[in-house]
Protein backbone atom coordinates (compact mmCIF):
# COMPACT_ATOMS: atom_id res chain seq x y z
CA UNK A 1 0.00 0.00 0.00
CA UNK A 2 1.12 3.45 -1.00
CA UNK A 3 1.92 5.46 2.09
CA UNK A 4 2.00 9.69 1.21
CA UNK A 5 4.82 11.22 3.32
CA UNK A 6 3.83 15.13 3.16
CA UNK A 7 6.36 16.99 4.44
CA UNK A 8 5.15 20.59 5.80
CA UNK A 9 8.11 22.42 7.30
CA UNK A 10 10.34 25.05 6.27
CA UNK A 11 9.56 28.80 6.49
CA UNK A 12 10.47 30.53 3.65
CA UNK A 13 10.77 33.71 3.13
CA UNK A 14 9.90 34.72 -1.36
CA UNK A 15 6.49 35.10 -0.54
CA UNK A 16 6.51 37.63 2.35
CA UNK A 17 4.26 39.32 3.63
CA UNK A 18 1.99 36.51 3.12
CA UNK A 19 4.56 34.40 4.37
CA UNK A 20 6.10 34.40 7.76
CA UNK A 21 8.64 32.43 9.60
CA UNK A 22 5.58 31.41 12.27
CA UNK A 23 2.84 31.38 9.41
CA UNK A 24 4.74 29.50 5.84
CA UNK A 25 3.21 29.45 2.93
CA UNK A 26 2.10 25.91 2.80
CA UNK A 27 -0.96 27.07 5.13
CA UNK A 28 -2.40 29.77 3.22
CA UNK A 29 -4.90 29.60 0.25
CA UNK A 30 -2.66 31.10 -2.57
CA UNK A 31 -5.00 29.03 -5.43
CA UNK A 32 -8.17 28.32 -4.26
CA UNK A 33 -10.14 28.88 -0.97
CA UNK A 34 -8.50 25.99 0.77
CA UNK A 35 -4.37 25.89 1.66
CA UNK A 36 -1.54 24.45 -0.16
CA UNK A 37 -1.07 21.58 2.69
CA UNK A 38 -4.73 20.87 2.09
CA UNK A 39 -4.80 21.01 -1.84
CA UNK A 40 -1.99 18.60 -1.52
CA UNK A 41 -3.93 16.52 0.49
CA UNK A 42 -7.15 16.21 -1.45
CA UNK A 43 -4.67 15.60 -4.72
CA UNK A 44 -4.43 12.13 -3.40
CA UNK A 45 -7.99 11.58 -4.13
CA UNK A 46 -7.32 9.67 -7.15
CA UNK A 47 -4.95 7.70 -5.45
CA UNK A 48 -5.43 4.21 -3.37
CA UNK A 49 -3.78 5.07 -0.14
CA UNK A 50 -2.94 4.63 3.53
CA UNK A 51 -3.81 7.88 5.69
CA UNK A 52 -1.15 10.89 5.31
CA UNK A 53 1.76 10.78 7.16
CA UNK A 54 2.97 14.38 7.97
CA UNK A 55 6.14 16.02 9.48
CA UNK A 56 6.74 19.74 10.73
CA UNK A 57 7.91 21.98 12.45
CA UNK A 58 7.48 22.27 16.44
CA UNK A 59 5.91 25.70 15.89
CA UNK A 60 3.67 24.61 13.60
CA UNK A 61 1.69 21.67 15.41
CA UNK A 62 -1.35 23.07 16.29
CA UNK A 63 -1.84 24.92 12.21
CA UNK A 64 -1.24 21.11 10.59
CA UNK A 65 -3.79 20.15 13.18
CA UNK A 66 -6.22 22.72 13.04
CA UNK A 67 -6.02 22.59 9.04
CA UNK A 68 -6.58 18.67 9.10
CA UNK A 69 -9.58 18.59 11.38
CA UNK A 70 -10.97 21.54 9.27
CA UNK A 71 -11.57 19.34 6.01
CA UNK A 72 -11.92 16.21 8.02
CA UNK A 73 -8.75 14.55 6.77
CA UNK A 74 -7.48 11.17 8.48
CA UNK A 75 -3.69 11.35 9.26
CA UNK A 76 -1.20 8.40 10.13
CA UNK A 77 1.01 10.67 12.55
CA UNK A 78 2.50 13.99 12.50
CA UNK A 79 6.23 13.96 13.20
CA UNK A 80 7.44 17.40 15.19
CA UNK A 81 10.95 18.72 14.37
CA UNK A 82 12.78 19.99 17.25
CA UNK A 83 14.84 21.69 14.53
CA UNK A 84 15.07 21.74 10.66
CA UNK A 85 17.33 19.02 9.47
CA UNK A 86 16.40 19.02 5.96
CA UNK A 87 14.73 16.24 3.71
CA UNK A 88 16.99 13.25 4.45
CA UNK A 89 16.67 13.04 7.73
CA UNK A 90 12.99 13.82 7.50
CA UNK A 91 12.21 10.89 4.98
CA UNK A 92 13.63 8.85 7.13
CA UNK A 93 11.82 9.03 10.02
CA UNK A 94 8.76 7.97 8.44
CA UNK A 95 10.26 4.94 7.16
CA UNK A 96 11.40 4.14 10.21
CA UNK A 97 8.08 5.08 11.88
CA UNK A 98 6.27 2.16 9.10
CA UNK A 99 9.07 0.13 9.83
CA UNK A 100 8.23 -0.10 13.17
CA UNK A 101 4.51 -0.50 12.50
CA UNK A 102 5.29 -3.95 10.69
CA UNK A 103 4.88 -2.89 7.34
CA UNK A 104 7.10 -1.97 4.47
CA UNK A 105 4.40 1.06 2.30
CA UNK A 106 5.69 2.53 -0.70
CA UNK A 107 6.74 6.17 0.45
CA UNK A 108 5.22 8.72 -2.01
CA UNK A 109 6.91 12.03 -0.25
CA UNK A 110 5.66 14.89 -1.52
CA UNK A 111 6.25 18.77 -0.40
CA UNK A 112 2.96 20.34 1.20
CA UNK A 113 3.61 23.91 -0.56
CA UNK A 114 3.57 22.64 -4.65
CA UNK A 115 0.72 24.13 -7.16
CA UNK A 116 -0.04 20.28 -9.44
CA UNK A 117 -3.05 21.64 -11.58
CA UNK A 118 -3.67 17.88 -13.74
CA UNK A 119 -3.93 16.31 -11.22
CA UNK A 120 -5.26 13.65 -13.08
CA UNK A 121 -1.70 13.21 -14.93
CA UNK A 122 -0.08 13.12 -11.37
CA UNK A 123 -2.27 10.36 -10.75
CA UNK A 124 -0.96 8.51 -13.60
CA UNK A 125 2.95 9.39 -13.05
CA UNK A 126 2.45 8.04 -9.38
CA UNK A 127 0.92 4.66 -10.84
CA UNK A 128 3.80 4.53 -13.31
CA UNK A 129 6.21 5.14 -10.59
CA UNK A 130 4.68 2.15 -8.45
CA UNK A 131 5.83 -0.75 -11.02
CA UNK A 132 9.55 0.83 -10.80
CA UNK A 133 9.27 1.57 -6.83
CA UNK A 134 7.62 -2.01 -6.04
CA UNK A 135 10.95 -3.37 -8.37
CA UNK A 136 13.48 -1.76 -5.79
CA UNK A 137 14.03 1.21 -7.17
CA UNK A 138 14.13 4.70 -5.82
CA UNK A 139 12.31 7.16 -7.76
CA UNK A 140 11.91 10.81 -8.36
CA UNK A 141 9.37 12.54 -10.84
CA UNK A 142 10.96 15.12 -13.14
CA UNK A 143 9.11 17.93 -14.17
CA UNK A 144 8.80 18.30 -18.26
CA UNK A 145 10.18 21.89 -18.39
CA UNK A 146 8.42 25.17 -19.97
CA UNK A 147 11.17 27.16 -20.22
CA UNK A 148 14.92 27.67 -19.16
CA UNK A 149 14.20 28.33 -15.70
CA UNK A 150 17.18 29.03 -13.48
CA UNK A 151 15.13 28.40 -10.31
CA UNK A 152 15.35 24.77 -10.15
CA UNK A 153 17.77 21.84 -10.22
CA UNK A 154 17.88 19.59 -13.05
CA UNK A 155 17.46 15.50 -13.96
CA UNK A 156 19.61 14.41 -16.82
CA UNK A 157 17.74 11.28 -18.35
CA UNK A 158 19.46 8.24 -19.11
CA UNK A 159 18.57 5.19 -20.43
CA UNK A 160 14.92 3.88 -20.39
CA UNK A 161 13.70 2.07 -17.71
CA UNK A 162 10.56 0.02 -18.81
CA UNK A 163 7.87 1.94 -20.67
CA UNK A 164 7.57 4.92 -18.56
CA UNK A 165 10.78 5.45 -16.38
CA UNK A 166 14.90 6.59 -17.43
CA UNK A 167 17.66 6.29 -15.40
CA UNK A 168 19.43 8.99 -13.52
CA UNK A 169 22.40 10.11 -15.53
CA UNK A 170 22.77 13.07 -13.34
CA UNK A 171 21.47 15.82 -10.98
CA UNK A 172 22.56 19.08 -11.96
CA UNK A 173 22.29 22.13 -9.67
CA UNK A 174 20.11 25.58 -10.97
CA UNK A 175 22.24 26.52 -14.25
CA UNK A 176 22.81 29.93 -15.49
CA UNK A 177 20.11 31.02 -18.65
CA UNK A 178 22.35 29.63 -21.48
CA UNK A 179 22.77 26.45 -19.35
CA UNK A 180 19.43 25.97 -18.87
CA UNK A 181 18.45 27.09 -22.70
CA UNK A 182 20.82 24.26 -23.85
CA UNK A 183 19.14 22.03 -21.37
CA UNK A 184 15.76 22.62 -22.52
CA UNK A 185 16.80 22.26 -26.12
CA UNK A 186 18.23 19.06 -26.08
CA UNK A 187 14.91 17.57 -24.55
CA UNK A 188 17.20 15.35 -22.30
CA UNK A 189 16.49 17.56 -19.27
CA UNK A 190 13.89 17.63 -16.52
CA UNK A 191 13.38 20.03 -13.40
CA UNK A 192 13.50 17.97 -10.81
CA UNK A 193 10.34 18.45 -8.40
CA UNK A 194 11.29 17.23 -5.35
CA UNK A 195 8.73 14.47 -5.01
CA UNK A 196 9.87 10.71 -4.77
CA UNK A 197 8.22 7.38 -5.06
CA UNK A 198 10.18 4.18 -2.76
CA UNK A 199 10.14 1.16 -0.63
CA UNK A 200 10.67 2.14 2.94
CA UNK A 201 13.02 -0.62 3.58
CA UNK A 202 14.96 0.86 0.00
CA UNK A 203 15.15 4.15 1.42
CA UNK A 204 16.48 3.16 4.83
CA UNK A 205 19.23 0.45 3.10
CA UNK A 206 20.13 3.26 0.73
CA UNK A 207 20.38 6.11 3.28
CA UNK A 208 22.31 3.34 5.56
CA UNK A 209 25.13 2.64 2.72
CA UNK A 210 25.47 6.12 2.31
CA UNK A 211 24.99 8.49 5.06
CA UNK A 212 25.12 5.94 8.29
CA UNK A 213 25.07 9.10 10.52
CA UNK A 214 22.30 10.47 9.47
CA UNK A 215 20.25 6.77 9.73
CA UNK A 216 21.46 6.21 13.01
CA UNK A 217 20.63 9.55 14.48
CA UNK A 218 17.14 9.05 13.32
CA UNK A 219 17.16 5.53 14.87
CA UNK A 220 17.47 7.18 18.20
CA UNK A 221 15.66 9.93 17.56
CA UNK A 222 12.61 7.66 16.75
CA UNK A 223 13.76 5.11 19.48
CA UNK A 224 13.25 8.13 22.27
CA UNK A 225 10.08 9.83 20.76
CA UNK A 226 6.66 10.16 22.65
CA UNK A 227 3.15 10.72 22.08
CA UNK A 228 1.26 13.91 22.40
CA UNK A 229 -2.43 14.54 21.46
CA UNK A 230 -1.47 13.74 17.76
CA UNK A 231 1.79 14.33 17.67
CA UNK A 232 4.97 12.25 17.63
CA UNK A 233 7.55 13.82 19.33
CA UNK A 234 10.75 12.79 18.98
CA UNK A 235 14.13 12.98 21.23
CA UNK A 236 15.10 16.14 21.06
CA UNK A 237 18.83 15.77 21.83
CA UNK A 238 19.55 12.91 19.55
CA UNK A 239 18.04 14.92 16.47
CA UNK A 240 19.97 18.18 16.97
CA UNK A 241 22.69 15.75 16.57
CA UNK A 242 21.48 14.37 13.20
CA UNK A 243 23.49 16.12 10.44
CA UNK A 244 21.45 18.63 8.12
CA UNK A 245 21.00 17.01 4.08
CA UNK A 246 18.91 16.88 1.44
CA UNK A 247 17.50 13.62 0.14
CA UNK A 248 19.13 14.45 -3.32
CA UNK A 249 22.63 14.82 -1.77
CA UNK A 250 22.22 12.08 0.94
CA UNK A 251 20.85 9.30 -1.30
CA UNK A 252 19.39 9.86 -4.81
CA UNK A 253 22.60 11.20 -6.46
CA UNK A 254 24.84 8.14 -5.05
CA UNK A 255 22.47 5.55 -5.22
CA UNK A 256 22.81 3.24 -8.84
CA UNK A 257 19.15 2.77 -8.48
CA UNK A 258 17.82 6.11 -9.28
CA UNK A 259 14.85 6.05 -11.92
CA UNK A 260 13.24 9.38 -12.59
CA UNK A 261 9.49 9.54 -14.25
CA UNK A 262 8.39 12.46 -16.15
CA UNK A 263 5.59 14.55 -15.17
CA UNK A 264 3.87 16.97 -17.34
CA UNK A 265 0.89 18.32 -14.79
CA UNK A 266 1.23 22.60 -14.80
CA UNK A 267 3.65 21.81 -12.17
CA UNK A 268 4.91 24.55 -9.48
CA UNK A 269 6.84 25.14 -6.33
CA UNK A 270 5.57 28.83 -6.31
CA UNK A 271 8.45 30.03 -5.02
CA UNK A 272 7.64 33.93 -6.07
CA UNK A 273 4.68 35.91 -7.10
CA UNK A 274 5.29 35.53 -10.54
CA UNK A 275 5.28 32.14 -10.29
CA UNK A 276 1.89 32.14 -8.61
CA UNK A 277 1.08 35.05 -11.02
CA UNK A 278 1.59 32.33 -13.73
CA UNK A 279 0.05 29.61 -12.45
CA UNK A 280 -2.75 31.65 -11.13
CA UNK A 281 -6.50 32.17 -13.19
CA UNK A 282 -5.82 35.75 -14.69
CA UNK A 283 -9.11 38.51 -16.38
CA UNK A 284 -9.00 39.79 -19.82
CA UNK A 285 -5.81 42.25 -18.65
CA UNK A 286 -3.51 39.25 -17.53
CA UNK A 287 -4.70 40.46 -13.63
CA UNK A 288 -4.76 37.97 -10.79
CA UNK A 289 -6.72 39.94 -8.40
CA UNK A 290 -7.30 38.25 -4.66
CA UNK A 291 -9.80 39.93 -2.14
CA UNK A 292 -11.12 43.68 -2.42
CA UNK A 293 -9.77 45.02 -5.86
CA UNK A 294 -10.71 47.40 -8.10
CA UNK A 295 -8.35 47.93 -11.23
CA UNK A 296 -8.69 50.69 -14.17
CA UNK A 297 -5.68 50.70 -16.95
CA UNK A 298 -3.68 47.90 -15.06
CA UNK A 299 -2.13 44.77 -16.99
CA UNK A 300 -0.17 41.53 -16.41
CA UNK A 301 -0.48 42.45 -12.57
CA UNK A 302 -0.94 40.23 -9.04
CA UNK A 303 -2.88 42.45 -6.39
CA UNK A 304 -3.61 40.64 -3.28
CA UNK A 305 -5.90 42.33 -0.83
CA UNK A 306 -6.36 40.60 2.89
CA UNK A 307 -8.12 43.15 4.34
CA UNK A 308 -7.95 46.90 3.20
CA UNK A 309 -9.64 48.01 -0.63
CA UNK A 310 -6.66 48.09 -2.77
CA UNK A 311 -6.75 49.84 -6.18
CA UNK A 312 -4.11 50.22 -9.16
CA UNK A 313 -4.50 52.81 -12.00
CA UNK A 314 -2.59 52.72 -15.02
CA UNK A 315 0.43 50.03 -14.33
CA UNK A 316 1.80 47.13 -15.71
CA UNK A 317 3.67 43.82 -14.47
CA UNK A 318 3.13 44.81 -10.86
CA UNK A 319 2.77 42.93 -7.60
CA UNK A 320 0.93 44.53 -4.99
CA UNK A 321 0.15 42.50 -1.77
CA UNK A 322 -1.82 43.63 1.53
CA UNK A 323 -1.40 42.51 4.89
CA UNK A 324 -3.10 43.38 7.88
CA UNK A 325 0.73 44.92 9.05
CA UNK A 326 2.42 45.23 5.93
CA UNK A 327 2.11 46.55 2.26
CA UNK A 328 4.57 44.91 -0.53
CA UNK A 329 4.91 46.99 -4.24
CA UNK A 330 7.35 45.35 -6.44
CA UNK A 331 7.68 44.39 -9.90
CA UNK A 332 7.03 41.13 -11.09
CA UNK A 333 10.89 40.79 -12.75
CA UNK A 334 12.55 41.69 -8.86
CA UNK A 335 10.47 39.00 -6.60
CA UNK A 336 13.12 37.11 -5.62
CA UNK A 337 14.77 40.14 -4.23
CA UNK A 338 11.40 40.20 -1.49
CA UNK A 339 14.19 37.66 0.11
CA UNK A 340 16.31 40.99 1.08
CA UNK A 341 13.68 42.84 2.64
CA UNK A 342 12.92 39.75 4.78
CA UNK A 343 16.79 40.03 6.09
CA UNK A 344 16.47 43.45 6.88
CA UNK A 345 13.34 42.90 8.78
CA UNK A 346 15.53 40.51 10.49
CA UNK A 347 18.08 42.68 11.53
CA UNK A 348 15.98 44.98 12.78
CA UNK A 349 14.46 42.34 14.81
CA UNK A 350 11.02 43.07 13.84
CA UNK A 351 8.39 41.14 13.88
CA UNK A 352 6.44 41.52 10.44
CA UNK A 353 8.90 39.11 9.45
CA UNK A 354 7.92 36.41 12.29
CA UNK A 355 4.17 36.35 12.41
CA UNK A 356 1.03 38.05 10.75
CA UNK A 357 -0.84 40.22 12.93
CA UNK A 358 -3.55 37.69 13.71
CA UNK A 359 -1.84 34.64 15.67
CA UNK A 360 -3.32 31.35 15.75
CA UNK A 361 -3.55 29.05 18.89
CA UNK A 362 -4.99 25.83 20.00
CA UNK A 363 -7.88 27.87 21.41
CA UNK A 364 -7.97 30.14 18.71
CA UNK A 365 -6.63 32.98 17.79
CA UNK A 366 -6.30 36.41 18.43
CA UNK A 367 -6.11 39.67 16.04
CA UNK A 368 -4.36 42.93 17.34
CA UNK A 369 -6.69 45.89 17.07
CA UNK A 370 -4.74 48.80 18.27
CA UNK A 371 -1.31 49.82 20.17
CA UNK A 372 -0.37 52.64 22.16
CA UNK A 373 2.00 53.91 24.69
CA UNK A 374 -0.54 52.32 28.16
CA UNK A 375 -2.85 50.47 26.00
CA UNK A 376 -2.73 47.12 23.85
CA UNK A 377 -6.69 45.90 22.27
CA UNK A 378 -6.92 42.28 20.38
CA UNK A 379 -9.80 40.76 19.42
CA UNK A 380 -9.80 36.84 20.40
CA UNK A 381 -11.55 34.00 18.88
CA UNK A 382 -11.62 31.11 21.67
CA UNK A 383 -13.36 27.69 19.82
CA UNK A 384 -16.08 25.30 20.99
CA UNK A 385 -14.76 23.54 23.77
CA UNK A 386 -11.27 25.19 24.45
CA UNK A 387 -10.05 27.36 26.94
CA UNK A 388 -6.49 29.50 27.41
CA UNK A 389 -4.24 28.57 30.29
CA UNK A 390 -4.69 29.80 33.57
CA UNK A 391 -1.98 32.67 33.94
CA UNK A 392 -1.61 36.21 35.85
CA UNK A 393 0.10 39.17 34.76
CA UNK A 394 2.27 41.78 37.11
CA UNK A 395 2.07 44.69 35.22
CA UNK A 396 -0.99 44.81 33.45
CA UNK A 397 -4.92 44.66 34.33
CA UNK A 398 -7.44 43.82 31.68
CA UNK A 399 -10.95 44.38 30.42
CA UNK A 400 -12.33 41.48 28.19
CA UNK A 401 -15.87 42.30 26.64
CA UNK A 402 -18.10 39.69 24.84
CA UNK A 403 -19.16 40.71 21.53
CA UNK A 404 -20.71 36.59 20.48
CA UNK A 405 -21.20 33.88 22.45
CA UNK A 406 -20.57 32.50 25.96
CA UNK A 407 -17.77 33.07 27.88
CA UNK A 408 -16.93 31.09 31.15
CA UNK A 409 -14.53 33.15 33.05
CA UNK A 410 -11.63 31.97 35.92
CA UNK A 411 -11.18 35.47 37.86
CA UNK A 412 -9.28 35.26 41.02
CA UNK A 413 -11.24 32.76 43.19
CA UNK A 414 -14.49 33.55 41.06
CA UNK A 415 -15.68 31.19 38.27
CA UNK A 416 -18.96 33.23 36.20
CA UNK A 417 -20.69 33.50 32.82
CA UNK A 418 -20.57 36.24 30.63
CA UNK A 419 -23.07 36.77 27.80
CA UNK A 420 -23.11 39.08 24.45
CA UNK A 421 -23.16 42.76 26.11
CA UNK A 422 -21.30 42.03 28.74
CA UNK A 423 -17.68 42.38 30.24
CA UNK A 424 -15.20 42.35 33.37
CA UNK A 425 -12.26 43.08 34.41
CA UNK A 426 -9.02 41.47 35.89
CA UNK A 427 -7.00 43.14 38.05
CA UNK A 428 -3.29 42.61 37.76
CA UNK A 429 -1.71 39.74 39.83
CA UNK A 430 -5.38 37.70 39.36
CA UNK A 431 -4.91 34.23 37.77
CA UNK A 432 -7.91 34.04 35.34
CA UNK A 433 -8.41 31.82 31.75
CA UNK A 434 -11.50 32.45 29.49
CA UNK A 435 -13.19 28.94 28.73
CA UNK A 436 -15.96 28.82 25.66
CA UNK A 437 -18.86 26.61 27.06
CA UNK A 438 -20.85 26.73 24.28
CA UNK A 439 -21.51 25.49 20.49
CA UNK A 440 -20.05 28.67 18.55
CA UNK A 441 -17.13 30.58 18.44
CA UNK A 442 -16.81 32.65 21.40
CA UNK A 443 -15.51 36.38 20.26
CA UNK A 444 -14.19 39.02 23.04
CA UNK A 445 -12.32 42.15 22.54
CA UNK A 446 -9.40 42.23 25.07
CA UNK A 447 -8.38 45.77 26.41
CA UNK A 448 -4.63 45.80 27.92
CA UNK A 449 -3.74 48.50 30.10
CA UNK A 450 -0.67 49.17 32.39
CA UNK A 451 3.12 50.36 32.43
CA UNK A 452 4.18 47.12 30.45
CA UNK A 453 2.25 45.45 27.76
CA UNK A 454 4.31 42.69 26.19
CA UNK A 455 3.59 39.26 25.62
CA UNK A 456 6.48 38.30 28.42
CA UNK A 457 4.79 39.43 31.61
CA UNK A 458 2.94 36.45 32.00
CA UNK A 459 2.62 33.46 34.48
CA UNK A 460 1.48 30.48 33.07
CA UNK A 461 -0.43 28.70 36.31
CA UNK A 462 -1.22 25.41 34.11
CA UNK A 463 -0.09 24.61 31.04
CA UNK A 464 -1.89 23.88 27.64
CA UNK A 465 1.17 23.15 25.00
CA UNK A 466 0.82 27.10 24.17
CA UNK A 467 -0.39 29.62 26.40
CA UNK A 468 -1.82 32.94 26.11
Amino acid sequence: MLLPVIMAGGSGSRLWPLSRTHYPKQFISLTSDDTMLQETIKRLDGIEHKSPFLICNEEHRFIVAEQLRNNSIAHSGIVLEPVGRNTAPAIALAALQAVNDGDDPLLLVLAADHVIKNEVRFADAVEQAKVHAIDGKLVTFGIVPTGPETGYGYIKQGNSVGRTGYDVERFVEKPNLETAKEYVASEEYLWNSGMFLFKASRYLEELGAHRPDILEACKKSIAGCSSDLDFIRLDEEAFKACPDDSVDYAVMEKTKDAVVVPLDAQWSDVGSFSSLWEVADKDLNGNVAHGDVITTGTNNSFIYSQSKLVSTVGVDDLVVVETKDAVLVAHKDKVQDVKSIVNELKKQDRNECKQHREVYRPWGSHDEIADGKRFHVKHLIVKPGESTATQMHYHRAEHWVVVQGTAKVLNGEKSYILSENESTYVAIGSPHKIENPGKVDLHLIEVRTGNYLEEDDIVRIEEYGVGY
